[in-house]
């Protein structure tokens, strides 16, 4: 080199297995710059700094940037859903929980958050988590296994030779073809003196596999198919599989003559207990740490398979599933209004639990909670403006806090 020129070629080494297309947005990239004299190229001094610079500046726009922080719930709107619940004769809990932190949590009507309650037919999603780990830990083999090859004593020998074709999947789904034990069809059956029997001797009204035929007896099949593959009830079952390492407690239930849980109704649970529940599938299956449910398990279950013929909703493994202002709601629903919703994308859970004697679809009981969560919370935790315009706004400051 003279005093009037450096000699210089700039030369990228790109790293072990690097992909072109991300190499100039790699931060590592201007750190791994080989500069070579050489003869034959010479490159004025000014231009060398000019070319430092250039490389810092590019270094410096290459570092990773932080994602948007998460919209602060405001909490003037989680106040008015909660005064609007207030106003529900039928509701007697509300809790809502924002990423794992209680913003929520009141009683009405002299109920209590932590005694149990009858969660009716939300006892179905229950139901799918005990399935989902059965299969998990090999004590049914999985959703393709026919249920014939675990009840097959209870098949009545002039049975329709398609309940053979009738698989766990299909129980969960409430696809499996047979006619309904719910409804008005609900007292014969619990009314009688073998509720498995009386459950698979149901004439078919469409083929397994075909339309949602919402019935009780389907999730039944399943607490009688666990029973008979672990050699244990469903109550042993729920308290070991989910009781404990939710830390909740999980009281017997109605059986039938034969000593089986009934599955899929009658559960008591209560409204924290629900929300612990809510809160592992928010988390991907875990809670506090620890493996309940397998994150595959639940991604099958929150898959829509059919739909509902008295909302049009989605159902997948004993979930329901509508949208919210663009984002998916899952959702277990009991009779009278005995509600959990789980909105991973906003990280919110949401209990109700009602009066359990009257019918949540009587006088549209079931669209005001649906309203309630739609449009009361959820809108609670979408940005708004002030957000998306990079302005902290009037809630900038504001911190999640149990109202």
């Amino acid at each position: 080199m003279d005093g009037r020129c450096s000699q210089w070629r700039v030369r990228a080494l790109p790293r072990r297995n690097a992909r072109p297309s991300r190499f100039l947005s790699d931060s590592n990239t201007m750190s791994e710059l080989s500069m070579l004299c050489l003869s034959s190229f010479t490159l004025p001094k000014a231009g060398l700094a000019f070319l430092l610079m250039l490389t810092g500046a590019v270094g410096a726009l290459a570092q990773p940037t932080s994602p948007p922080p998460a919209p602060v719930p405001d909490a003037k709107l989680i106040e008015e859903a909660a005064t609007r619940a207030s106003d529900l004769p039928n509701l007697r809990s509300l809790i809502v929980s924002h990423n794992g932190s209680v913003l929520v949590e009141r009683g009405f009507s002299g109920a209590r958050l932590d005694r149990p309650t009858n969660i009716k037919s939300a006892s179905k999603t229950i139901m799918s988590a005990l399935v989902g780990i059965a299969i998990e830990r090999g004590t049914l083999r999985g959703v393709d296994q026919p249920v014939a090859s675990i009840l097959g004593q209870s098949i009545p020998s002039d049975a329709d030779a398609r309940i053979k074709k009738i698989t766990i999947g299909h129980l969960l789904s409430m696809q499996a073809g047979l006619g309904r034990t719910s409804g008005r069809n609900y007292g014969a059956w619990i009314s009688s003196d073998n509720w498995v029997r009386y459950i698979l001797s149901r004439p078919f009204v469409d083929e397994p596999g075909g339309r949602m035929l919402y019935s009780t007896g389907s999730t039944h099949l399943l607490s009688a198919a666990l029973t008979r593959a672990s050699k244990r009830s469903t109550l042993e079952l729920a308290r070991d599989w989910l009781g404990e390492p939710l830390e909740v407690d999980v009281a017997p239930w109605t059986r039938d003559p034969q000593g089986i849980y009934l599955g899929g109704n009658e559960m008591a649970l209560s409204p924290r207990a629900l929300l612990r529940f809510g809160e592992m599938y928010r988390q991907g299956g875990m809670i506090d740490g620890k493996r309940v449910v397998s994150e595959n398990w639940i991604r099958e279950s929150w898959t829509p398979r059919t739909s509902s013929p008295f909302t049009g909703d989605a159902y997948g493994y004993g979930w329901f599933m509508r949208e919210m202002h663009g984002h998916r709601a899952h959702y277990a629903w009991g009779f009278g209004g005995q509600m959990l919703y789980v909105i991973p994308s906003l990280s919110l859970t949401v209990v109700m639990t009602s009066n359990a004697t009257e019918p949540s679809r009587e006088d549209n009981y079931i669209g005001q909670l649906h309203a309630l969560v739609a449009d009361g919370i959820v809108p609670a935790f979408l940005p708004r403006q002030s957000e998306t315009t990079g302005s902290l706004g009037t809630n900038g400051s504001q911190t999640e806090k149990p109202l």
